[in-house]
């Protein structure tokens, strides 16, 4: 069986293929074609232990840790490692450090919410945070929509600046950053709603991918009145806390829009609330292995 750390896993992964089999995955899943329950929670010291398996055309499980008090640390707030498996023998093929898939799986399921669900002619993308997955998610979005410019907040005024400069942004207030906007990503640590509903323009889309537990928002009740995709029904009624509170009903799965079994009107306000799924992981973990299989240059995809 082979490990593969997080450089070798960077090195394999292709973002535009990444993009695509999310798509693809997300099709399938709200098609049911994949088995995968509900994630497994631990709390421990004040972080949380994840596991998440998931099975179909590929099979894996990964195994996460989310510790928010890591912030400023020189170690990540989440960690983790996926162990794919042949699903028509059970043989273990890989492991691999799950950390970067877990960052840029988060951001290719947004761009891929963001295609199916953003004006076409969308200019403005907002950020409202300027960690990992605000970075993640501009190197991501960009792939699908032309925008002309990027607006930043933060909780830390200094952290918005630094992260503007680096990426060619624009750090503004939180609710100037807002207005106007075309696409907007919360990606926060937030506890409580940090955006409103009142903010947004008519047909704004928003990814919503902190506040990933039943106690936790970053959205108010009005930005949650508008039609809210997610990417599971029964995830999003268990873990959102965006969901549960507001008592918003979900519309849609994002893969039921991809499908055509669900469609949004034109001009339409939407929300995609990401609480990240083991078949994300799993199809991006077969990307990889897949590539690194091909470079072996055997051209073998055992298990497929």
């Amino acid at each position: 069986m082979q490990y593969l750390g997080e450089e070798e896993v960077r090195r394999l992964l292709d973002l535009d293929a990444l993009i695509g089999a999310m798509r693809q995955v997300l099709a399938e899943f709200s098609a049911g074609k994949w088995n995968q329950p509900v994630r497994g929670v631990l709390s421990q010291h004040g972080g949380f232990f994840g596991v998440m398996p998931a099975s179909g055309e590929s099979m894996g499980i990964k195994m996460v840790t989310f510790y928010p008090d890591n912030a400023g640390s020189s170690l990540p707030t989440h960690m983790a490692v996926i162990a794919l498996f042949d699903p028509k023998t059970g043989e273990p093929l890989a492991l691999m450090d799950g950390r970067y898939i877990t960052e840029m799986r988060t951001a290719a399921v947004s761009a891929v919410a963001t295609d199916a669900l953003a004006a076409r002619d969308a200019k403005v993308l907002t950020l409202l945070g300027a960690g990992v997955q605000a970075t993640a998610h501009l190197e991501m979005l960009p792939r699908v929509r032309s925008f002309e410019e990027i607006r930043v907040w933060n909780h830390h005024p200094a952290k918005a600046q630094q992260f503007a400069k680096q990426h060619g942004a624009k750090a503004m207030e939180l609710e100037a950053a807002v207005r106007d906007a075309d696409v907007i990503v919360t990606a926060t640590s937030a506890r409580e709603p940090i955006l409103q509903g009142a903010w947004l323009k008519p047909g704004a889309h928003v990814n919503a991918v902190g506040a990933s537990r039943p106690d936790w928002r970053e959205l108010d009740d009005a930005a949650m009145g508008n039609a809210v995709i997610v990417d599971s029904y029964e995830g999003a009624r268990k873990e959102s806390g965006d969901v549960i509170l507001s008592g918003a009903t979900p519309f849609a799965e994002l893969g039921e829009i991809l499908n055509g079994t669900k469609r949004v009107e034109a001009g339409r306000t939407t929300v995609f609330k990401s609480l990240g799924m083991a078949v994300e992981d799993v199809a991006a973990a077969r990307l990889v292995y897949d590539a690194m299989m091909q470079q072996h240059g055997d051209g073998l995809t055992p298990g497929r």
